[in-house]
This record gives structure tokens, C-alpha cells and sequence, in this order.
């Protein structure tokens, strides 16, 4: 048996303003410092140790991963970050407030876009400066290969984010778990939903039920070879 540590990044500066958020680079809140620091205090209290920890490469993740492992003491140990364990992207829904978003398209559509795994919101256009193709740190990545134009989203469901996530865990983070390694995944909201989905094979109906708080250590116990789930628990 080998565990699995999820964290959801800690409360964002636009989660504190109630605002979509999906790829916009955002910073942690003052509250969310704490939760990141907070949940490396409860790991190093409870006795986890990690060999390698895998990110998005959103900020707010980031440091929640640097942060956490700081009060591990295990600042240095491998990291890896990826735009596939990204937050969803919400396409025009992105920097408006949602309960101001629940006033001009009614509350009913706007849950259905927050809450359904195979609903988009409206999408962007791609001459709108949130879409990533506009944004130097992807056009740097499509130029390096580690994306494609076609990976670059105008909106996106839950489903469409479990597409991203699956290949990169399959292929990445899979294999470190089978060769032993302890591993840490820092993210978002969806993205772990969508891992979630993977690791419990959980259908779209299912997941939509399934809330991630930020800054919980979520962990997973696996079997070694198979990685299925023994047990899931947070700290």
C-alpha cells in the first residue's frame, strides 16, 4: 500500500472576491497562506514525507505546494509543474463575480455551468486577452512543444479537464507512484475532481457531488501495482 496526497491550493485572492477565476494567474490570499502553511504543519505533525510533488503552473498552486513543503522542511525535493493539472477554464465567466454572473443569467444556468461535468460555459473569443493564446507564458509553451495551439482552451467543462488530467497522470505521475515514490499533488478544485474521477472511476453524474476544500490534505491509500483505492481519508 502507498498513500497519494491531494491539496486544493489555498483560498485564492478571487475566491476571496467571489470571482471566476480558471486560468487567470492569481496569488494566494492572506487566509489561503495559512491553509497552504497550515497543511504542511498537519502533514509534518501526522508523519508524511514525499520524494516528488506535481503542480499546475498557476501561482496560487505553486505556492501552495512551496509553502506546505516548507513546514515539511522538504523545500527541495523534486517538483514538476504542468499546464494539464491547470484549473478548469471557464471561458467568458472568467474575472466576473458570480453572484453578479447568477443576476444577468439567472441562477439556475450559472450552477449548471459551475456544477455540471459536461455543461461549458459561454467560451471565449480569440481575440479576448483571457484566452490563453494570448498570454506569453502558453504562446512559450506552444513553442516548446509542451502544448499545441488545439490544447488551448475557450472554455471548457469538468469532463473536458478530466481529458488533460488523465494523460499527465497516467504518464507521469502513475509511474513515480508505482516505483515507490512518495508523492504530493498540489491543484485546483477540478483538476483534482477530475483525478478523482480517474483514481475512483467515478461517472460524470458522480463527480458532480464531489466537493474539494481548499488547503485538506485529501490521501489515498493505493494498492502498489494496481494503484486502486484501499482507502481515502482526509487529514
Amino acid at each position: 500500500m502507498i498513500k497519494l496526497v491531494l491539496i486544493r491550493h489555498g483560498q485564492s485572492a478571487w475566491n476571496l472576491e467571489n470571482k471566476f477565476t480558471g486560468w487567470t494567474d492569481v496569488d494566494l490570499s492572506p487566509k489561503g497562506v495559512e491553509e497552504a502553511k497550515a497543511a504542511g504543519r498537519l502533514l509534518k505533525e501526522k508523519g508524511y514525507s514525499f520524494d516528488v510533488a506535481y503542480s499546475s503552473v498557476l501561482k496560487r498552486a505553486n505556492r501552495t505546494m512551496d509553502l506546505a513543503l516548507e513546514e515539511l522542511g522538504e523545500g527541495d525535493i523534486e517538483k514538476h509543474y504542468s499546464w494539464r493539472l491547470n484549473e478548469r477554464h471557464y471561458g467568458a465567466l472568467q474575472g466576473l463575480n458570480k453572484a453578479e454572473s447568477a443576476k444577468k443569467w439567472g441562477d439556475e444556468q450559472v450552477h449548471i455551468w459551475r456544477r455540471s461535468a459536461d455543461v461549458r460555459p459561454p467560451a471565449l473569443t480569440k481575440d479576448d486577452e483571457r484566452w490563453p493564446g494570448n498570454q506569453k507564458e502558453y504562446l512559450d509553451l506552444v513553442k516548446k512543444g509542451e502544448m499545441s495551439e488545439k490544447d488551448l482552451p475557450l472554455t471548457e467543462c469538468l469532463v473536458d479537464t478530466a481529458k488533460r488530467v488523465k494523460p499527465y497522470f497516467d504518464q507521469e505521475i502513475a509511474p513515480a507512484i508505482k516505483n515507490g515514490k512518495r508523492v504530493l499533488i498540489a491543484a485546483h478544485g477540478n483538476s483534482l475532481r477530475a483525478l478523482v474521477m480517474e483514481l475512483e472511476h467515478l461517472s460524470a453524474e458522480e463527480i458532480v457531488a464531489v466537493e474539494i476544500p481548499t488547503g485538506k490534505p485529501l490521501v489515498y491509500e493505493l494498492d502498489e501495482k494496481t494503484l486502486e483505492v484501499l482507502d481515502k481519508y482526509y487529514l
